[in-house]
């Protein structure tokens, strides 16, 4: 590149940032903001654009624009081959990032799909928040370059960061308590049951009878409470149901290696169907049973719930209690190490005596059981037994194990990855509600942010094989 072109660029990248920072004053000041808040979102935008033109402009024309800028320029007839290098060069850098570029190119389509569906969302407070937010991205990008391990953690907690900017920006009350509580709370029911998915992940399978388990042990505590049984009798029945229904899940799925997938779905639907027979039986209604739910359990998940007279509720402690012991088991323990060496290489596993099918009927079991305890948390919250109460768990557990790193093929990851993703889906959904956007259109973007994670994934030959 010559130096005049150089210029020219730095020059076109100034007057850019300068018109970005005089359209964010611009659109502050219609929107009634305060002057201070105009002056800092003015310059922060100013220097942003103006800092990430010259990283994704200016030295992504030219890699090495320092060592030639200001060399002797080439005869006249290289000048062309030059500048054809450059483009080529350009055009590279695009390939080799083609997932950075369309995932940026992807939250773009979303800010304009939304500012079309949701009449309140597009305002000038908004304009700017996602110009801080891209530029956000860009940043943690740029730095994601220099860091050598745990790369996965990085990016998702630069994520959850992000997220957690554009939602105090953009939405009034995000900040709030009550707002902060109710993610907590929400968050918790998911993270407890993507417990089981994380063990059955890390030995490269996959339960997908957590719904339905949940919200079969929902209705069927419910059912028991109704017709007399102790609560906490009841609970013990229904925890004991739901390792049960995840030992059949590991037994069979052990022995019809490569159809866990299917498997599970299969026995989730027995479950489900098998529990609202039973239920049924003299009532009008299968899928839904009403009765009075216990103080106590109503305590353990209800927004207003109090830990030891804290205003806390005793679903945030279980899980943070919970998530520490996995971890720990995860991480310190013999078991632990043994369950990523056999989802890391079975062959090897073998060969240091480990039981392959002990693990996998293991795992599925502790899936079985905190599935079980997600519905009996959620029968506290919701007030009454509904057997589709885990219906919105189908993927979105798959969802926060691979958003948070943990690989499906097995012997990588881990919990602590799986809670990051537990955090990125409930503040996405949070956001999304916080616009005013409906069910509907929720589950759209949620979508079009997935498919992007998981395909990563889902490009190996074994994950295809499997599938």
């Amino acid at each position: 590149m010559k130096k005049s072109a150089f210029l020219f660029f730095k020059g076109l990248g100034l007057l850019f940032a300068i018109l970005c920072g005089i359209g964010t004053a611009f659109l502050g000041w219609y929107d009634g903001a305060d002057w201070m808040n105009i002056a800092t979102y003015s310059i922060a935008v100013t220097g942003l654009i103006l800092w990430g033109w010259y990283h994704f402009s200016v030295r992504w024309i030219n890699e090495d624009l320092k060592q030639n800028i200001f060399t002797k320029f080439p005869e006249e007839e290289n000048i062309n081959d030059e500048e054809e290098n450059e483009e080529n060069f350009f055009f590279k850098n695009i390939r080799e990032n083609k997932w950075k570029t369309i995932a940026f190119l992807g939250v773009i389509l979303i800010f304009i799909f939304v500012s079309f569906v949701s009449e309140s969302f597009f305002s000038g407070r908004t304009l700017v928040s996602f110009l801080i937010f891209l530029a956000f991205v860009i940043f943690m990008g740029v730095i994601s370059r220099y860091i050598k391990g745990s790369k996965s953690v990085f990016v998702g907690i630069s994520v959850l960061i992000g997220l957690f900017i554009i939602g105090s920006l953009t939405i009034p009350g995000f900040l709030t308590t009550m707002n902060m509580k109710s993610m907590l709370v929400f968050a918790s029911f998911l993270g407890l049951a993507t417990i089981g998915q994380t063990f059955v992940a890390l030995l490269g399978g996959l339960d997908l009878s957590i719904p339905f388990v949940i919200g079969s042990m929902n209705v069927a505590l419910m059912s028991l409470i109704s017709k007399g049984v102790p609560p906490w009798l009841a609970c013990i029945v229904i925890l004991f149901l739901g390792a049960l229904i995840g030992f059949v899940n590991g037994t069979l799925s052990f022995r019809l290696q490569g159809q866990a997938l299917i498997l599970t779905l299969g026995v989730g639907f027995f479950v489900k169907g098998g529990v609202q027979i039973l239920v049924s039986m003299g009532t009008f209604s299968a899928g839904t049973v009403f009765g009075v739910v216990p103080d106590w359990m109503q305590n353990l998940a209800s927004m207003g719930g109090k830990t030891i007279g804290l205003p806390i509720p005793p679903v945030i402690i279980i899980w943070i209690v919970a998530s520490i012991l996995v971890i720990v088991a995860l991480r310190l323990t013999k078991w632990g190490r043994h369950l990523y060496a056999l989802g890391g290489s079975r062959l090897s596993s073998s060969r240091l005596s480990i039981s392959e099918r002990g693990y996998w009927v293991g795992a599925y079991v502790i899936s079985g059981f905190f599935s079980a305890l997600t519905g009996i948390l959620l029968l506290g919250w919701s007030g009454g037994g509904y057997v589709g109460a885990g219906d919105i768990y189908l993927f979105t557990t798959i969802a926060a194990v691979v958003i948070g790193g943990t690989s499906l093929l097995g012997g990588s990851g881990g919990y602590g990855l799986s809670v990051i993703g537990v955090f990125i889906l409930q503040i996405i959904t949070t956001v999304l509600i916080g616009w005013g956007l409906s069910w509907e259109a929720q589950q759209f973007i949620l979508g079009l942010l997935i498919i992007p994670m998981v395909a990563l994934y889902a490009r190996s030959p074994h994950i295809r094989s499997q599938i």
